[in-house]
């Protein structure tokens, strides 16, 4: 078998493409080893040396299903555990999605194999911008999931200091430029071109450093003593109509001890039926609020008496004022695509309140006296475009999520990871409110201040200081880092070309 493997390079090299690409997640969260994901991309970098369009597609298809397989691996437990779904059912729906993800990322890996991969001159331009093209392309395409991006592996290294600046985009991209240098340094002897490529990555290693301490945001008032609810309710109990008012009791006794402090947060969905059902509950614990000058935000579904439509909510009471609903919504999970033609093909789901409509575009900002509180509900808070525009009109972010579909699997750190990121893009502190964990405090330079244990029912304070002002990223997002990532690529082809006509100019 092995000496079959050994006379067949190209299988050879998908099977090192499937281990590198596996090996890729240990970078992230929750183990978050860094230097593994720079030589994985540097060992991807070498297996694509001077390959063909269609191989390099093969090789980074490969690479895509080891990386996606190990890194996106918790889907499973959302189709089967939450799903209701076959255990056959479920792997053959997760395999599939780790299949389109692998594709996504392989297919701009096809520009590659056009004479990119060829010299170390062209392979230090179109590499790194190749990779952050096709990171970014994942954030929007079918609805978009913009999940694994290398960058996320460094929000604790000196990287992290240019995320209000170029996003987590450019962080991928410096990331990228790193592994193609030591893919290059392991593969040719281009001294030149590798020495300049060494310094360039170096330069933006130690300009992060230096950055970690430049402030783009200022202070906006006294440090708020925060109060979080994590009740940690299974989700089959939470969406049991029966079980309604023990969960609102337990709501209303957890709260009690965090009366008082200026903000008092309750997860997503806390109140799990629609906000008409529940008007005289949502009363009293107003009046409470009121009472003890506390503001109270809690996540529940709403319904537009006008459109008939049903949202994803954070409903403010108390001393805070305003209501947002969730944009961004999870396909299958919040609303089901082409349900018209589906019918009822996909009823095995059965998910609960998965007919949300998204809220619109633009939103204001919920009130906490004179505190701007910018909301993200679960899945948004992975988008970083989306969550820079509401930042940029906020002194405070927030996230309320109910990580109980990811069960105990990486998901719901690599959420935390990525949540995390978003508070050093802006400079702009975070509160994290979850069902079950992870329920975190978060500085504006993405650093924990404090936490709670997952999987346990519990309460968090702590406090955390507004913030105001921009960083570039709020002002331009990756739009910076999109247009410099194609103005090397297009160099790359440049270079390709002139590299190309020189043997031919030579011949005549």
């Amino acid at each position: 078998m092995m000496g079959s493997i050994a006379s067949h390079p190209k299988l050879r090299g998908h099977l090192l493409g499937v281990l590198l690409g596996a090996v890729l997640p240990l970078s992230l969260a929750p183990w978050s080893w860094w230097p593994i994901g720079l030589i994985a991309v540097a060992g991807l970098v070498v297996l694509l040396k001077g390959l063909r369009s269609v191989d390099c597609f093969w090789r980074t298809f490969w690479f895509g299903l080891g990386m996606f397989g190990v890194g996106v691996s918790w889907v499973f437990i959302s189709i089967h555990d939450h799903g209701n779904a076959s255990v056959p059912l479920a792997l053959f729906l997760t395999s599939l999605f780790v299949i389109l993800l692998a594709v996504l990322f392989a297919l701009p890996f096809l520009l590659y194999g056009t004479g990119l991969n060829r010299t170390a001159g062209t392979m230090v331009l179109a590499f790194p911008s190749i990779w952050v093209l096709g990171e970014w392309t994942r954030s929007w395409l079918f609805s978009g999931f913009p999940w694994m991006y290398l960058g996320y592996s460094h929000i604790d290294t000196w990287l992290a200091g240019w995320a209000p600046i170029t996003g987590v985009l450019g962080i991928s991209w410096i990331c990228a430029l790193s592994g193609t240098v030591i893919g290059i340094a392991a593969i040719t002897r281009a001294s030149y071109v590798l020495g300049n490529a060494a310094l360039l990555a170096a330069v933006g290693w130690v300009s992060g450093w230096y950055l970690q301490s430049a402030e783009w945001t200022a202070t906006a008032g006294d440090p708020l003593h925060i109060g979080i609810m994590q009740p940690a309710l299974p989700v089959a109990a939470k969406w049991d109509s029966t079980q309604l008012a023990a969960i609102l009791e337990q709501n209303r006794l957890m709260t009690r001890e965090l009366l008082g402090n200026d903000l008092v947060i309750w997860p997503e969905s806390a109140v799990p039926t629609l906000e008409e059902r529940v008007k005289p509950f949502l009363a009293a614990m107003a009046k409470r609020a009121l009472d003890t000058n506390t503001a109270l935000l809690t996540g529940i579904p709403t319904r537009n008496t006008t459109t008939r439509q049903y949202h994803n909510s954070v409903m403010a009471l108390g001393t805070a004022s305003g209501i947002y609903h969730k944009q961004h919504l999870v396909p299958f999970g919040e609303y089901v695509p082409f349900e018209r033609w589906l019918g009822g093909t996909m009823a095995f789901l059965n998910l609960p309140m998965s007919v949300f409509s998204p809220g619109p575009a633009l939103q204001q900002p919920i009130r906490a006296n004179d505190v701007r509180i910018g909301t993200a509900i679960c899945y948004e808070i992975v988008f970083p475009d989306l969550v820079a525009t509401t930042a940029n009109r906020s002194n405070l972010l927030l996230t309320v999520s109910n990580d109980s579909w990811f069960g105990r699997s990486i998901g719901p750190k690599q959420h935390f990871q990525m949540a995390r990121m978003r508070a050093a893009e802006n400079r702009k502190p975070l509160i994290r409110a979850t069902n079950d964990g992870i329920t975190a405090l978060i500085n504006h330079h993405g650093k924990v201040v404090a936490t709670t244990p997952p999987f346990i029912r519990s309460t968090l304070t702590g406090q955390l200081t507004p913030y105001r002002g921009q960083t570039p990223f709020g002002r331009w997002g990756s739009n910076p880092v999109l247009l410099c990532s194609l103005i090397m690529l297009l160099a790359a082809f440049w270079k390709s070309r002139a590299n190309w006509r020189k043997p031919q100019r030579q011949e005549q």
